[in-house]
């Protein structure tokens, strides 16, 4: 790194020692963006960096309700408002017992460049919540959401921040949250939220998107390389909706999916994973994975008793970690190496720490990094965006026809990032190149904000 890097990364690092996902996410870009650095030293006096790590507004607040036994409980809450640079705040909600600070800070951090990526008029925020939906009832859901909201809708509009679902957020909740936001405003906001139900704003094909943009942006990368997904077989963790959804579109094209997981654990089934019995299991009944293995014969079931997931053991040629931040670790990269695994394609945010993305880059694996090609998501909430300030509905053909177009359009910027500033091949530096290349270009255009 040059000095300014050094000395931006170094001042992070002492400002926020207590929050480690938050330095990993600003170390993965600072890491690679040198050659831009070098090329535009004004940067620095202009102060570029420093504004760019910095959240514009960080909203902690109380979450207070009542569980179905009469008890009060407290959670706390986040909004994390980034960037606003070209467009309203706009990322998800996420409800899960690891949340804190940093993981906000980190999530948001990202959404800046992944949204910029769309090439849509959208900034970064994140939010979220350590309150766990699992084995909570439909009221208390409710309840903690309406009581989650009453905070929130001080700080969001459909012109100023626009929260959609994540880890814990689906539908239901989605709803709940709307609901309490509606009735607080007296106005029907269509726009405030994304991933809203069909029934009342939402768009067909968002809650397929983020899985079948990561498989469209894989299809692109492989295909740039005189590969393909036919006759290819797959890895995919999790099994939440970027998954399913990843797992339905690598089949349409022609890939064998062999294993899928949960947080308990994984299946593999060479046989190629049944989809149907997998949506029936996790979208259905919210069970666990390991119900998968119970209900198909020859099917292994493996449990996760360490950092290094069972999943990425198996030999597979296609690695689409699509769970959780961190769950491929360098051993874990190092597995599917020796396993003959040619590509990786983040589904999750930072999905793999530095040193994994650092050795798969060293053996010439190809990495579709996560603010690339899990960017189908926030790409379809902005046109779920569009389509209520239109008052009008899309078919679920023309929103993905639209989802595959800004896909594409993402791989070709990254592409020509990587190879503008001499490192072809490397997507993960191209797409920090393309995002950061446009965001100081709007910084330095509205002066010192």
């Amino acid at each position: 790194m040059n000095s300014y890097l050094e000395k931006v990364l170094n001042e992070v690092k002492i400002k926020n020692h207590n929050e480690p996902e938050y330095i990993q996410a600003v170390e993965e870009v600072l890491s690679t963006i040198e050659r831009v650095i070098d090329k535009h030293p004004e940067y620095e006096n202009l102060a570029i960096l420093e504004r760019m790590v910095e959240p514009e507004r960080l909203i902690t607040f109380r979450v207070p309700y009542i569980n179905d036994e009469g008890k009060t409980i407290v959670n706390r809450g986040y909004r994390v408002q980034f960037n606003s640079l070209i467009g309203p705040y706009k990322g998800g909600l996420r409800f899960h017992p690891s949340v804190n600070q940093s993981i906000m800070k980190f999530l948001g951090f990202e959404q800046i460049f992944k949204n910029a990526l769309t090439g849509l008029p959208i900034g970064g925020g994140k939010g979220g919540s350590d309150f766990d939906p699992k084995g909570k009832s439909d009221n208390e859901i409710m309840k903690f959401c309406q009581s989650f909201m009453t905070e929130l809708q001080r700080h969001i509009g459909q012109d100023v921040d626009v929260p959609a679902g994540d880890i814990g957020v689906g539908a239901r909740e989605i709803g709940y949250l709307f609901g309490q936001y509606k009735r607080i405003k007296n106005a029907y906001e269509g726009g405030v939220l994304t991933g809203k139900g069909l029934s009342y704003g939402g768009s067909l094909a968002r809650k397929e998107a983020t899985g079948f943009g990561l498989v469209y942006f894989m299809r692109e990368m492989l295909g740039a390389n005189n590969l393909n997904l036919n006759g290819k077989t797959v890895l995919i963790s999790g099994s939440g909706n970027v998954a399913i959804y990843a797992c339905q579109k690598a089949q349409e094209l022609g890939a064998k999916v062999v294993a899928m997981s949960d947080s308990k654990g994984c299946v593999y089934d060479k046989d190629g994973i049944d989809l149907a019995l997998m949506k029936q299991i996790k979208e259905v009944e919210r069970g666990r994975i390991s119900e998968y293995a119970k209900r198909k014969s020859g099917v292994e079931y493996m449990e996760t008793t360490s950092a290094d997931a069972p999943i990425w053991t198996i030999k597979a040629d296609i690695a689409l970690p699509c769970a959780t931040q961190n769950e491929v670790t360098l051993n874990s990269a190092k597995s599917l190496v020796e396993n003959g695994v040619i590509a990786i394609g983040e589904g999750a945010n930072m999905p793999c720490t530095k040193e994994a993305t650092d050795y798969f880059l060293e053996k010439g694996i190809l990495v579709a990094p996560a603010k690339a090609a899990n960017a189908g998501g926030v790409a379809t909430s902005a046109i779920e965006m569009s389509q209520n300030s239109m008052r009008y509905y899309l078919t679920f053909e023309e929103v993905d026809a639209k989802l595959e177009r800004i896909m594409i359009n993402i791989f070709k910027s990254c592409q020509k990032a990587s190879e503008e500033y001499g490192m072809d091949k490397n997507y993960v530096a191209g797409a920090n190149i393309a995002s950061f290349t446009k965001l100081a270009e709007a910084m330095i255009a509205q002066g010192v904000v």
